[in-house]
């Protein structure tokens, strides 16, 4: 029995952590908790991922292959990155919980701990965080190559403007706000073209196939929309 929805709704999680049987625990848990989770092994791959964007908490191992979580979190704020982290480690000396914390880590939780306690402590940190990228002000949002800036209603590839247009805007917006979820053509259909608009559910996926066409690598063998058959379409930007 899963707990309380998050305070975020599909709130999407960085775990950067290199132990295979603790990634997948918390990848199968955070889910059975309404959380977006994307896993990765090394202090490189999570600095990049985390200053990509996209996420709403980094949840940061201190011992890891490459960057350590030290590096990656003080590489982070030197950047001007606002993303909450929350460091795990094996360490249960104060001066190395004192050193996370200066170097701008949020929280810090000393390994073996409770699923449970790792919860409440996410949702802590969600709830002090500004809006991220799952709430409604979103702004800038970058998946692959692509780069949507939601205050100009511009995406670009590779810095190139595409020509999208203002519903085809709408529904990648849309797909964003409520990535990871599973979104059917009806609820498409309601809000983002309307209760007074009355197009069918072919006008979804003739949408759907442009979009593809301007930003999948391969519009044949779609990364980012995704069609789950008998249900409707998912983001996995």
């Amino acid at each position: 029995m899963t707990g309380a929805l998050p305070p975020h709704p599909r709130a999407r999680l960085l775990l950067a952590e290199d132990e295979p049987s603790l990634v997948t625990t918390l990848t199968d848990r955070l889910h059975a908790e309404g959380y977006a989770v994307e896993a990765v092994r090394d202090g490189e791959a999570a600095l990049l991922r985390a200053l990509g964007g996209g996420f709403d908490l980094l949840v940061l191992d201190v011992m890891m292959p490459g960057r350590d979580g030290f590096e990656v979190c003080r590489e982070l704020r030197r950047q001007g990155s606002p993303l909450p982290v929350l460091m795990l480690t094996a360490r249960t000396q104060v001066v190395d919980r004192v050193v996370g914390l200066k170097l701008g880590a949020d929280d810090y939780l000393t390994k073996p701990f409770e699923t449970i306690e790792l919860l409440a402590r996410i949702e802590a940190l969600l709830r002090r965080a500004p809006p991220g990228p799952s709430g409604m002000t979103l702004e800038r949002y970058q998946f692959g190559d692509i780069t949507v800036d939601v205050r100009k209603a511009e995406v670009m590839h590779k810095g190139q403007l595409l020509d999208l247009s203002a519903k085809e805007f709408q529904l990648l917006k849309y797909f964003i706000e409520h990535r990871g979820a599973t979104v059917s053509r009806d609820e498409l259909l309601q809000e983002v073209w309307g209760y007074n608009a009355m197009p069918s559910t072919r006008t979804v996926d003739v949408h759907v196939a442009w979009l593809r066409q301007k930003l999948e690598p391969n519009p044949r063998v779609p990364q980012y929309i995704l069609t789950v058959h008998g249900m409707g379409y998912k983001f996995a930007g």
